[in-house]
């Protein structure tokens, strides 16, 4: 047996004792995991200045069911992302707290190995609230209007059994929320963050 014939041999042996983690019409699946928030508000200048948002880790659930073969509806939800919000030159000025879910249709690709990878596109709804002031704009009123957004999605699946898999994924949502102070309009946070995360996914 030659050296190319033994490789190719081993490489297919590999991947036929390669766990399966395929989806069908019917299943759906559950998954635990952290995800962080990173915002992308750069360009957000208000009549106040350039605000920017700091990125936040928490613990994330997706709930995924199958409508056919390999085509799932999502929704992902959180524990409440928290962030400081800085002011250019001025440090911290407050803080948010804000729940993300996102309900997005994806498609799971087949192949002979035991990863499997995803894409899918959704919308996000962004409810911010509990929201506080201090530094510069310390006893004032603060507000943050709730977002709707386009939500893009990929990720790979690494399977560990027939039912359960690790998951790597990022996301990308159009977050814009305008500003009030004080009930005065000061202009639009554009958020837009990406979101990377890791989760253990179970199928049912």
């Amino acid at each position: 047996m030659t050296k190319l014939t033994a490789l190719t041999l081993t490489t297919a042996l590999c991947c036929a004792a390669a766990p399966s983690f395929a989806q069908s019409q019917g299943d759906f699946t559950l998954g635990f995991g952290l995800h962080s928030v990173t915002p992308d508000s750069s360009s957000s200048t208000t009549a106040a200045g350039l605000i920017d948002v700091d990125a936040n880790i928490r613990p994330t659930l997706t709930f995924e069911y199958f409508i056919a073969d390999r085509i799932g509806l999502e929704l992902l939800v959180a524990w409440p992302f928290e962030h400081d919000i800085n002011l250019a030159g001025a440090g911290q000025i407050g803080d948010t707290k804000h729940l993300p879910p996102t309900l997005s249709l994806q498609y799971h690709f087949t192949n002979s190995s035991n990863l499997t990878p995803f894409v899918g596109v959704g919308v996000n709804y962004t409810h911010f609230f509990d929201e506080s002031t201090q530094g510069a704009l310390a006893g004032a009123a603060l507000d943050l209007d709730d977002s709707f957004g386009l939500a893009l999605h990929a990720g790979v699946d690494v399977a560990l059994s027939d039912r359960g898999a690790l998951r790597a994924d990022v996301r990308w949502i159009d977050i814009d929320t305008d500003v009030s102070v004080n009930g005065a309009p000061i202009g639009t946070v554009n958020i837009d963050p990406f979101i990377f995360g890791v989760a253990y996914v179970l199928k049912f």
